[in-house]
């Protein structure tokens, strides 16, 4: 629990990923000592270039699939320690597997020890390829449990399992957000989810990758829109009695996201398609009925506005980018953007 008078002590495990950095950054900004973990497998110190010298963080390197003993009381464990793309969680299975359990467990104890409240962050991949459209919370999914994506979406049904043990068994105060596609900028530019995939792609020149033929939906979240979600969960009271679909309703087909980079980069990419990957999911679509009753949450970002926040961000960071049409070249600075 919190001590009365001083600031919050928060625990971001995979602080240095894509959400968690912005996660950070959230919680200082609202007054919180942050605790950064994480293991640098896939994560990037330079996410936390941001926050590094800010008085109120600390980072500590380690792999949570290792029990972690703070020097510290801890009031928030933040759980982002995992790949979320499938290039990197599935470059090691096993390793993929064990943080989600082992790792969850691990932070669960520690929760349970500190008296801390617990969030997972969960995906929408426990979804599989789903069978209803939208996907609700009470939806049990398709998932293939053999195949080559299972480490992850399996791995993260099993966390909610054990996190869902440890709320009714009254031994740690728990929420879970099943969080859908999101993007901005800190996303790794080969990380190979589709938005970076495609931005990187149409700014360097590159044929624009679409597997299958395009027809295949998503539902792309901004990311400060998702961190305001995960943060608005953690501090709701009563926790939930089961988890949260945090993500954007709006549903766009992969083609039509890649037509509108190329008109937003002014790139004369093509489009090249490839073979649909196994177990790739058809549609993805959140009903986020629940976070709209008990957060008050929904996304506030259009997707053209985010992509050229996220564009930005690729064409600063990247150092081979061609001039992929200068026309385009200040969108972001036209639609009043920072």
């Amino acid at each position: 629990m919190a001590r009365p008078g001083k600031p919050r002590t928060a625990m971001v495990a995979g602080g240095a990923g894509f959400l968690g950095s912005h996660l950070c950054e959230m919680l200082l900004d609202r007054g919180n000592h942050v605790l950064c973990v994480d293991s640098f497998i896939t994560g990037n110190e330079d996410n936390l270039y941001p926050v590094k010298d800010h008085p109120r963080f600390s980072l500590l390197k380690h792999d949570v699939c290792e029990p972690i003993r703070p020097d510290r009381p801890i009031d928030r464990i933040h759980n982002l320690a995992c790949a979320a793309s499938p290039p990197h969680y599935q470059a090691d299975p096993v390793h993929t597997m064990r943080t989600c359990v082992l790792g969850t467990l691990n932070l669960l104890e520690l929760a349970e020890r500190c008296g801390a409240r617990f969030l997972q962050a969960s995906t929408s991949e426990v979804y599989g390829d789903p069978d209803l459209h939208p996907q609700e919370e009470a939806y049990t999914g398709s998932v293939n449990c053999t195949g080559p994506r299972a480490c992850y979406d399996e791995g993260k049904r099993a966390a909610e399992a054990m996190c869902f043990d440890f709320l009714r068994s009254g031994r740690a105060d728990i929420r879970v957000a099943r969080i859908f596609n999101t993007y901005g900028p800190r996303m790794h530019p080969h990380d190979g989810r589709v938005v970076s995939n495609l931005i990187v792609q149409a700014l360097k020149g590159e044929p624009l990758t679409i597997y299958g033929d395009g027809s295949q939906t998503r539902s792309f979240c901004y990311v400060a829109d998702l961190i305001d979600g995960l943060c608005r969960l953690m501090e709701v009271d009563p926790p939930p009695s089961g988890p949260v679909n945090l993500g954007n309703p709006d549903e766009f087909t992969v083609l039509e996201l890649a037509e509108l980079i190329l008109d937003m980069t002014g790139s004369s990419s093509k489009i090249r398609f490839m073979p649909l990957p196994v177990d790739d999911p058809r549609r993805r679509r959140p009903d986020i009925g629940r976070a709209r009753n008990l957060l008050h949450w929904q996304p506030k970002t259009p997707l053209r506005q985010g992509l050229a926040m996220t564009v930005r961000h690729f064409r600063r960071s990247l150092p081979d980018v061609k001039n992929a049409g200068p026309e385009r070249r200040d969108l972001a600075t036209s639609l009043g953007l920072p």
